[in-house]
């Protein structure tokens, strides 16, 4: 690229209208961003007032912007304070006419009118910004522009003619030459700017050698010419040397307020969207900055407003105004935290876990000047705590119930060839009481290996009807429930078939865990155990869930014992595994069902129940699938 399509502060000269960056354009980008901003550290009250999740989309939803027009706020502060300048020094010129006339001097009446008609001109220039609409770099970059020769095109001629009509004056009016160079050599590139010394230094020669026309001093005038002539090929190198640097400065620096600003953005998206409480506060108690999550923590009833506010004069954040006090005064705080409670006035108590970083001042050890406070709901923690020991706990059962297997197995095979052979009674008795212990053995491993972490099993179309109807059947069988009108099993069933997104062994030992609790805790009688499936109605023929539920006739379940129903390892009875109903949670939670207990409200018979709530399959995405096939009939 040519010097000449280059400008130090419009870069690379684009085709673009020429009132691309005008003088009177108003605030510049980056003044506006600011003023948008608040400050680079997004930290302003306006930022603060703006919603978090507006403040958590901005980032991806705007691309980073680039930054219009590079170095035009200088550009544009630079060509204003040139045409103040020139007021100033078109006031002073006719200033020196009216003080020369003053002092009796013969003023020429050429001079004067042109003094007087550059001062007017230069001040409309600068005092009218409309004269000044489509300058930029690019247009200053052209002689034949319009916007040159209203400022650097007028300097020369003016100064030109008065150099040349006052030279007998004594005045060096060759001086005022030095304005249109330095102001092309800051505005212009930089063969331009050469090219207006060059003009300058050619008028002060012609002037110098129609003196030497005229018989005058040559000797004298050419040497004054050329040195001044010199002068402003000097001035003209360094104004555009200096601009250049000037405008590669301001660059890097907008570039940089533009990564700060998306720095700081990034920043504010990240610290909004942690669950972890994040509040920044001083001495004083002042908070700087809160994410939301920390004034969650902080809020009773009514919410916590946006930060700046004070810790101090509530009563329910004085255990927190004590801990930062604290925390200043040693400088130091537990690393893995401390555990503080804050009573509100409406009863409600919360425990937080508080951890505190400081920031020490460079300049001074005098002591901390802010802390960060981590602050977090204990509950939460002791639940994550849970959490991976549970996790934790499952691997390790899960490995153990493996190696039992094998050895299991050896004991079972073992006792059914010793059951052979002994026949003393007291001997069958003990290889039955082995062969029991076995089979309850063979139910917890096989408990602890369906919960533990593995390959999932996707879920299939399953005709709950079908699958329902037979495993309450294989069900009764196995528990020796003979039919009849004593039976305690009662199935109501629709006639049509409902299908359900499961897998059919899953949904079968579901069905079957909640039976044997049922069976359990039931009242004798007959239809004391009743299983319904129905439909819940929705849009169309398509259902809208799919209820399957488990009824016992029999007390409530005590307020202690409900809570902790679908909790793993608790369990009433003396022998169990305490893994059942767990079982169950976690196989519904795999395939988007749900399940809840409630106390029943038929008064006429009040019981417990069990409710799964199942997904339907939509008819045309089980069109291709393999679905097992209706019953015939329907057994009640």
């Amino acid at each position: 690229m040519s010097e000449a399509a280059r400008s130090w502060f419009g870069g690379s000269v684009r085709a673009e209208p020429a009132d691309a960056v005008s003088a009177d354009a108003g605030p510049s980008t980056l003044g506006a961003e600011l003023a948008e901003d608040g400050d680079v550290g997004g930290l302003s009250a306006e930022a603060d007032n703006a919603s978090s999740a507006e403040d958590s989309q901005f980032f991806f939803r705007h691309k980073p912007r680039r930054l219009a027009d590079p170095g035009g706020n200088a550009f544009n502060r630079l060509y204003r304070s040139f045409l103040a300048a020139r007021a100033a020094l078109g006031l002073a010129l006719v200033a020196t006419q009216l003080i020369t006339a003053l002092l009796g001097a013969s003023a020429s009446l050429g001079p004067t009118l042109l003094c007087a008609a550059y001062a007017c001109q230069a001040l409309a220039l600068w005092l009218m910004p409309r004269l000044q609409r489509g300058v930029s770099a690019r247009t200053l970059s052209r002689i034949s522009s319009p916007q040159w020769w209203l400022s650097i095109g007028v300097d020369l001629t003016v100064f030109g003619l008065l150099h040349a009509l006052d030279r007998d004056a004594g005045v060096n009016y060759g001086a005022l030459f030095v304005m249109p160079v330095l102001m092309a050599g800051v505005l212009s590139p930089r063969l331009m700017a050469v090219a207006t010394a060059a003009m300058a230094a050619l008028l002060m020669l012609g002037v110098a050698a129609w003196a030497m026309l005229e018989g005058r001093d040559v000797g004298l005038r050419l040497t004054q010419a050329g040195l001044v002539g010199s002068g402003f090929f000097v001035i003209s190198l360094l104004a555009s040397e200096l601009a250049s640097r000037l405008a590669r400065e301001e660059e890097a620096a907008r570039g940089s307020m533009e990564l700060a600003r998306q720095q700081a953005q990034l920043n504010r998206l990240v610290i909004d969207e942690m669950q972890e409480g994040v509040l920044v506060v001083d001495r004083r108690g002042h908070v700087r900055a809160a994410n939301p999550a920390a004034r969650g923590l902080l809020a009773d009833q009514q919410p916590v407003r946006t930060a700046p506010f004070q810790l101090r004069g509530v009563a329910a954040w004085r255990p927190l105004v004590q801990a930062v006090e604290q925390g200043f005064a040693t400088a130091a705080w537990p690393e893995s935290g401390h555990d503080l409670i804050l009573q509100f006035d409406s009863g409600l108590q919360r425990s937080l876990r508080v951890r505190m970083r400081f920031t020490r001042k460079q300049e001074s050890q005098a002591g901390e000047d802010l802390c960060v406070l981590f602050v977090e709901d204990s509950r939460l923690l002791l639940a994550r705590s849970q959490q991976e020991k549970l996790a934790a706990m499952g691997r390790v059962s899960a490995g153990i119930a493996h190696e039992i297997r094998n050895p299991l197995a050896a004991i079972d095979q073992a006792n059914a060839l010793l059951s052979e052979d002994v026949m003393e009674p007291r001997a069958q008795q003990l290889t039955r009481m082995v062969a029991s212990n076995v089979q309850r053995l063979k139910r917890i491993v096989d408990d602890v290996l369906e919960v533990a972490p593995g390959v999932l099993t996707p879920p299939v179309p399953v005709d709950a009807t079908h699958l329902v109807s037979e495993t309450c059947l294989d069900w009764a069988r196995t528990n020796q429930l003979a039919p009849g009108p004593s039976d305690p099993l009662s199935c109501i069933l629709p006639l049509q078939s409902l299908l359900v997104s499961f897998d059919p062994e899953h949904l079968r030992r579901v069905l079957v865990n909640l039976l044997d609790n049922a069976l359990r805790h039931a009242e004798p009688g007959p239809a004391s155990v009743q299983v319904q499936l129905e439909a819940e109605p929705g849009e169309g023929a398509q259902p809208r869930w799919v209820h399957l539920s488990v009824f016992n006739a029999g007390p409530a379940i005590p307020p202690e014992v409900e809570r902790h129903l679908f909790e793993p390892f608790f369990s009433t009875r003396s022998r169990g595994s305490g893994l059942g109903l767990y079982i169950c949670r976690e196989l519904c939670t795999r395939y988007g069902a749900e399940i809840s207990y409630r106390r029943s409200a038929n008064l006429a018979r009040p019981g417990n129940e069990f409710s799964l709530k199942l997904r339907p399959v939509l008819a045309e995405a089980s069109g291709s699938a393999s679905v097992v096939p209706a019953p015939a009939g329907n057994p009640q």
